[in-house]
């Protein structure tokens, strides 16, 4: 019976990146799919967003002395060094772009890697043997045993990238706690009321969202199913429930809007079937602002600060990430698990949820080498 020293069950960001960095004689990662990294692959719209300028625990949504500690040892400068032989452009004043795309971050994780993957190897049960302390992988080819065993299987978002919930079935086998898991950075679908929302299917605006505490300017999205873009999906990772407030005209200044004859859907410099479809949904006409009675100036003055709360989301079909997953009071600095010796969880499938920009799959780094360092020790 061959026992690996390492086994990876993922073959991802997360995965990829820990095989790279094991000293282990026999590694061996398993990867449901025929591919590995397809995630990476779509990530950045093909153009992969490795990490951010802007790395801090604001930007996450997880255990603030968990977060923190893994950032104080792995921040963007770690990230880019991954990829140093690679170029990267900087966008949006904060993200990282590899200007040649998302298959050469691949290639670049791939090419470093010195052991064996197998592909097509869906996992069905794991286990551990407290006698000989070697864990049993069961798969639909084969079984598996190794010392090590780390979970890399990421979250149940883009199911048709071939996410499960593989991750949270082992977690739960071994008694560990598991967040529920949900989706995010996924667009909002809409009651009733927000119904007009579907009528500007295509048009986008710099806007404002405002959920909670938290602050979000960039572009909302009309779709056929409500709103998305980066704003709003940003904004879903903090909603749970109740109202949002979206200010769909940052820019306009209201004292310009007085002592005008122009109507104000001239006058906003919004797309003007937005402002004209607003305006329909508070039962107002297109006219000079001055002309609105203080009623009427009430419900147009909601463009500033429009609230409404979500029907819902768009789903896990439809979401970026999925926020949840196993607690991290669970896992030691090092992401071993407390209760099971040489059980490891990194990346997505832990509750540790990042925005838009870079923050997940930097995560998905610096998980893998905080984990790599510890693993490396127990040889």
């Amino acid at each position: 019976m061959k026992i690996y020293e390492n086994l990876i069950i993922g073959g991802g960001a997360s995965g990829l990146y820990l095989a790279s960095l094991l000293n282990a004689k026999t590694t061996l990662i398993l990867e449901k799919n025929a591919k590995c990294g397809l995630k990476i692959l779509a990530s950045g719209g093909g153009r992969c967003n490795v990490t951010n300028q802007n790395i801090s625990p604001k930007n996450y949504l997880a255990n603030e002395n968990f977060i923190y500690n893994v950032l104080l040892k792995f921040n963007y400068k770690k990230t880019l060094e991954i990829f140093k032989n690679l170029n990267f452009s900087l966008e949006k004043k904060t993200q990282f772009y590899c200007k040649s795309g998302s298959q050469d971050v691949l290639n670049t994780l791939l090419n470093a890697i010195k052991c064996e993957i197998l592909t097509n190897h869906e996992v069905t049960h794991v286990s551990k043997n407290l006698k000989n302390n070697t864990f049993e992988i069961t798969s639909t080819k084969e079984k598996f045993y190794c010392k090590n065993l780390i979970i890399a299987t990421g979250g149940i978002s883009y199911k048709k990238l071939g996410a499960t919930g593989l991750g949270y079935e082992i977690a739960k086998n071994f008694n560990l706690e598991i967040i529920t898991p949900c989706p995010a950075l996924v667009g909002f679908s809409v009651q009733k009321d927000e119904f007009w929302f579907k009528n500007l299917s295509g048009v986008s605006l710099d806007s404002i969202i405002s959920v909670n505490d938290k602050f979000f300017k960039d572009k909302v999205l009309f779709t056929h199913k409500g709103i998305s873009g980066p704003a709003v999906l940003n904004a879903s990772l903090f909603w749970k429930k109740g109202k949002i407030s979206i200010n769909f005209a940052p820019k306009i200044n209201i004292k310009n809007l007085k002592n005008s004859k122009k109507q104000v859907s001239t006058l906003m410099q919004l797309p003007k079937n937005f402002t004209k479809e607003f305006l329909h949904s508070q039962n107002l006409s297109d006219k000079p602002y001055d002309n609105f009675s203080t009623d009427e100036k009430a419900k147009f003055n909601k463009i500033f600060n429009y609230e409404f709360a979500p029907a819902g989301n768009f789903g896990f079909e439809r979401a970026e990430i999925t926020k949840g997953g196993i607690s991290t009071d669970e896992l030691s600095e090092n992401f071993e698990s407390k209760k099971v010796s040489n059980l490891y969880f990194i990346g997505e499938v832990l509750d540790v949820n990042g925005m838009l920009g870079g923050y997940n799959l930097h995560f998905a780094f610096a998980s893998a080498n905080i984990a790599s360092q510890k693993i490396n020790l127990n040889l």
